[in-house]
């Protein structure tokens, strides 16, 4: 059992929840911040419940929806089920188990976080789709992870608020941009296949790379928005500066015809500039208690 839920941690790589995580914590406090309400224990766990709930549902069912086309990419064949390391069905407990746990964090939270939980999943779990027919399938996997920011916003205050949704759109942003140059690695096998699509397949390496630019210029211009709609000081621009300039090195990292660097772009940065933005979103709301 423990070396199956070990394979299973590895399949949807748990430790990548860093990525959305601290997003959540950040529409958390800015909720708390920007209504005047307190954050209790009982909010933390089961807003980073629902969290780990959702990506580890998303990513399990991926596997499972790719897991024939894992098997034709060399990239992916290694994989826990097209390598036999997990079968179908044990992935498919796995997933009803994080569906619950989804479910029921919601329902802790509060009745609009249960009412909006199908819609909520309906978005993570069909992204997996999308890259079968649309090249801006990494626009829906941004929407599915900027869910988060938003859903701890709604079980804070039990409402929506446009702070809230541009915290999504900055994750939208953010996420889109480095799924595109993830995807430069199967650039190959994507324009060798007629059923895969991706924004590089469809308008090439460089012009790809360059939205992805763009799109995370876009992002940081919408963090100082929201900085500037709830109010936050000087504290939180140092984060943001900090950020951009991990997306700079992030982005030079990448070269059309050079991805020796795409682990070090996509895995470690990524997750140093979730965290440092969650860091210095809290030090300002410490520092100006």
């Amino acid at each position: 059992m423990l070396r199956r839920l070990r394979l299973i941690l590895e399949m949807i790589r748990f430790e990548h929840t860093i990525f959305a995580l601290p997003f959540a914590l950040i529409g958390m406090m800015l909720a708390a911040h920007h209504h005047g309400v307190g954050i209790t224990v009982h909010k933390i766990i089961w807003i980073i419940a629902a969290m780990v709930g959702a990506r580890s549902a998303a990513m399990s069912f991926n596997r499972l929806a790719d897991a024939k086309l894992d098997a034709t990419n060399p990239r992916t064949k290694t994989r826990h089920i097209p390598a036999g390391k997990l079968t179908v069905p044990q992935v498919s407990a796995f997933l009803a188990a994080s569906i619950v746990l989804f479910e029921f964090a919601s329902w802790q939270l509060n009745t609009l976080c249960l009412m909006l939980s199908p819609v909520a999943l309906f978005i993570v779990l069909g992204y997996s789709y999308t890259k079968r027919f649309t090249s801006l399938c990494h626009l829906f996997l941004g929407l599915g992870t900027g869910i988060a920011p938003i859903g701890a916003w709604i079980a804070v205050t039990g409402k929506l608020s446009p702070i809230a949704l541009l915290l999504g759109l900055v994750v939208l942003l953010w996420i889109g941009g480095f799924d595109i140059i993830y995807a430069l690695q199967d650039y190959d096998h994507d324009v060798a296949s007629h059923t895969m699509h991706s924004l590089p397949k469809r308008i090439g390496k460089s012009a790809a790379l360059w939205v992805s630019r763009v799109m995370h210029a876009c992002m940081l211009a919408v963090l100082v928005a929201v900085g500037s709609m709830a109010h936050l000081h000087g504290t939180y621009y140092v984060g943001v500066a900090i950020a951009g300039s991990l997306i700079v090195w992030e982005q030079s990292l990448v070269k059309p015809n050079d991805l020796r660097r795409v682990n070090l772009a996509f895995f470690t940065l990524n997750g140093w500039i979730s965290v440092c933005l969650f860091v210095f979103v809290m030090l300002d709301q410490f520092v100006h208690l």
